[in-house]
């Protein structure tokens, strides 16, 4: 079956493989849907719960809003998260000792050990990933990455 474009006269064409906002967000999603698939198969953890286990990895007082903020997730999937790996016995959650609202979120054991063995494996990864990239090109690929976020910062 051929399928022929019909275009108007005058109407703008947008190339998808030019267009870095569709590039970035679909190499994003390649590269999540792979994390993903690790991290379920290896783990059973979902993507929004290792986020929320890394950020705690690395944060002394954490509570849902500002995962939301770290991760930028929605509240209703950092929620679901939470309470998945709370059931789990990954992380607990106490009480803010300054606004009783909100909760303190924090690695149990468990959660620990977990990701002793998880982190490594991410590691090894991302490394297979960017194996075929220089160490010039990692750098370079990363300040492009802040240039662009300090951007959108301004943007915003």
């Amino acid at each position: 079956m051929n399928i022929e474009r019909t275009e108007a006269v005058g109407q703008p064409e947008l190339d998808l493989d030019q267009f870095l906002p569709y590039r970035l967000n679909s190499l994003a999603e390649r590269i999540g849907g792979e994390l993903e698939r690790l991290y379920a198969e290896r783990y059973r953890l979902s993507m929004a719960q290792w986020r929320v286990m890394a950020w705690l990895s690395h944060c002394d007082e954490l509570t849902a809003k500002k995962v939301c903020d770290h991760t930028h997730m929605d509240k209703a999937r950092v929620s679901r998260a939470i309470q998945a790996l709370e059931e789990r016995g990954l992380i607990s959650r106490t009480p803010s000792p300054r606004d009783h609202r909100l909760h303190q979120l924090h690695l149990t054991e468990e959660g620990q050990a977990l990701l002793t063995k998880l982190i490594p494996d991410a590691q090894a990864w991302e490394a297979e990933l960017v194996a075929t990239l220089s160490a010039g090109e990692y750098r370079d690929l990363f300040n492009a990455m802040r240039k662009l976020e300090r951007q959108l910062e301004r943007l915003g």
